[in-house]
């Protein structure tokens, strides 16, 4: 194991992965929010209009 070669403990390699796992999840989530708030609009927009 790479990690135990470090002097890193399972502990450490759990910390970093989730970190980044978290940091992933804050760049999608921006788009995410974004393509859900537009198809909203989107969607009540058609309404008033129909």
């Amino acid at each position: 194991m790479a990690g135990l070669m470090d002097g890193e403990t399972r502990q450490e390699r759990r910390e970093k992965r989730l970190k980044k796992k978290r940091e992933q999840m804050l760049l999608h989530g921006r788009s995410l929010v974004r393509i859900y708030r537009d198809a909203i609009l989107k969607r009540l927009r058609g309404k008033k209009e129909g």
